[in-house]
This record gives structure tokens, C-alpha cells and sequence, in this order.
């Protein structure tokens, strides 16, 4: 990948993708959306890659929409051609379905500032640690907008409806530790404890079984619209079962009984079962 806005590193099962504009305060603009794109696309696909942590160069996580590239929000002056209502899709959308799809355990570390678009690219990921002192706002009804990137979607999932409705019809700016007993954020702490948290807790990731842990992401995240229990119940006999009679299973069992760190072969891209993916995609 030529990647000019974001970077990409992959070492021992982990992959680091840092935004990197921190001339810009790493706005978020169509190239950065771009590489992102590619850069979960990778991710998903390479069985190298056992979690991905997500972090900003410099001291902001992310400002939010590049102004500096167009001083709007209309579309077609954005892109410098016509774009009708039917057609355009929002590009932090793309980016959050990415991360969401992505069947690899997504961390985010915001090591500072995040607003707009800079929070809400982060509620699909599987987890969030932040730096205290980093202000936060989901400003869109300041800026006359809507938020976007499926935000009302996933932030009433996070925190609930009535804390998401006051953050965002307020569009408020606060910092994160204001809001560390909500459940937006699994960590608060210090700006320069923020990564090495990270890292620990995808190394943690990659040393279980990926197939398991791609599966348990769907559970958690599709079980979250079922309609009922009985519905996760039978989704969730169905993976146990078939995971039961895997090698995954076997030598972590074996592993256990022989108190020895487990050896895990299982790919995500080639041993999922057959019944995987077990929702509905809408086509978008």
C-alpha cells in the first residue's frame, strides 16, 4: 500500500495503524479515509494480523473533518462535481463498516484530542482507551450537520440512549475523563499510558485462538440486535458446538491440561465454519 496519511506497521500478530497528519492535527480527509480502507481490508484478510490498535502521530488522536481541504460539508462542492442525495455514501460510514467487519479485535488508543468524525470512527472499534485530558465532542449539531459514520447506531449501544442523546444534541466538548464511569471508554489514563495499555492488551489478544475470537466478536456485536435470548442461545449452541470439534479446541485443552502456552493454527480467512456469516447484510 502507498500510503501518504495514515501508517501501517505489522509485528508479532499485532498491526499499528497510525494517522498520520499531525500538521494537520490528523483531520480526516478523502485520502486518509482512502488508506483506512485499505488498511482494514488488509487486516481482515491477513491471518499475520491477530489484533489492530488505532492511534494518532503527535498529540491529537484526531481534529475531526479536513477543513483545511474544503471549508464545507456540501458534497458536491467537496468532491468538485455534482454528487445527487441517492448517490453519496458518507465516508466515515465506509470507514466505521470497515472497522466493524473487520474480524480482527480493534483497539483504539486515543492519545488525545478527538472530535467529529475523530470519536466516532472509534465506536466500532472492539475497545477504547483514552488520555485524560483529551477533549472529546460530538459537535455535529454545532456544525449544522448530523453525526455520521453510524454513530447513532453505535453510541446508544455504548452508553445508552439518554447519555448519547445529551452528548449528542448538546454537541458539548468535554474531556474523557468526564466521562470515565460511562462506558465510552474501557480505560482513562494518562496521555503516556495510553498506547503501551493498548499494546498489552492486543498482545494478550494474540495469544488466543483468532477463530475464536473473530467468532466472539460476531456473537458480541450481531447478538446486540437479536431479538431475544432464545435467538443468541441457538447462534451460540450452534458456534460452541462447531468449535468443540476443532483443532483450536483440542490443543486448548491439550495445552491446559499439559500447563504450556497454547499453539493456536486456526486461520480466520480459511477454517471459519459454514454457517459464517449467519445475519442478513444489507446491501448498501
Amino acid at each position: 500500500m502507498d500510503l501518504t496519511q495514515t501508517r501501517f506497521e505489522i509485528s508479532d500478530g499485532i498491526a499499528t495503524v497510525t494517522l498520520d497528519r499531525p500538521e494537520h492535527l490528523n483531520a480526516f480527509s478523502p485520502t486518509m479515509a482512502m488508506e483506512l480502507l485499505e488498511i482494514f481490508a488488509e487486516a481482515d484478510r491477513n491471518d499475520a494480523i491477530r489484533a489492530v490498535v488505532v492511534t494518532g502521530a503527535g498529540k491529537v488522536f484526531c481534529a475531526g473533518a479536513d477543513f483545511f481541504y474544503a471549508p464545507t460539508f456540501d458534497m458536491s462542492v467537496r468532491e468538485g462535481r455534482e454528487v445527487s442525495i441517492r448517490e453519496h455514501r458518507d465516508r466515515g460510514g465506509k470507514v466505521a463498516l470497515a472497522i466493524f467487519n473487520c474480524r480482527k479485535p480493534v483497539i483504539g488508543a486515543i492519545n488525545g484530542h478527538a472530535v467529529g468524525i475523530g470519536i466516532t470512527m472509534t465506536l466500532p472499534m472492539d475497545i477504547r482507551i483514552v488520555a485524560a485530558d483529551a477533549k472529546i465532542g460530538f459537535v455535529f449539531t454545532r456544525r449544522g450537520v448530523v453525526p455520521e459514520a453510524c454513530s447513532s447506531w453505535f453510541l446508544p449501544r455504548i452508553i445508552g440512549v439518554p447519555r448519547a442523546a445529551e452528548l449528542l444534541y448538546t454537541g458539548r466538548v468535554f474531556r474523557a475523563e468526564e466521562e470515565a464511569s460511562s462506558g465510552l471508554f474501557n480505560y482513562v489514563l494518562p496521555r503516556d499510558e495510553v498506547l503501551t495499555k493498548a499494546m498489552d492488551i492486543a498482545r494478550e489478544i494474540s495469544e488466543t485462538s483468532s477463530v475464536s475470537v473473530a467468532l466472539t466478536k460476531a456473537l458480541l456485536w450481531h447478538g446486540i440486535i437479536e431479538k431475544d435470548p432464545q435467538s443468541v442461545h441457538l447462534i451460540d449452541s450452534r458456534c460452541f458446538y462447531w468449535l468443540g470439534r476443532q483443532k483450536d479446541s483440542k490443543e486448548g485443552v491439550q495445552a491446559f491440561l499439559e500447563k504450556r502456552t497454547p499453539n493456536f493454527t486456526m486461520s480466520p480467512t480459511e477454517d471459519m465454519p459454514d454457517f459464517y456469516p449467519w445475519w442478513k447484510e444489507p446491501k448498501v
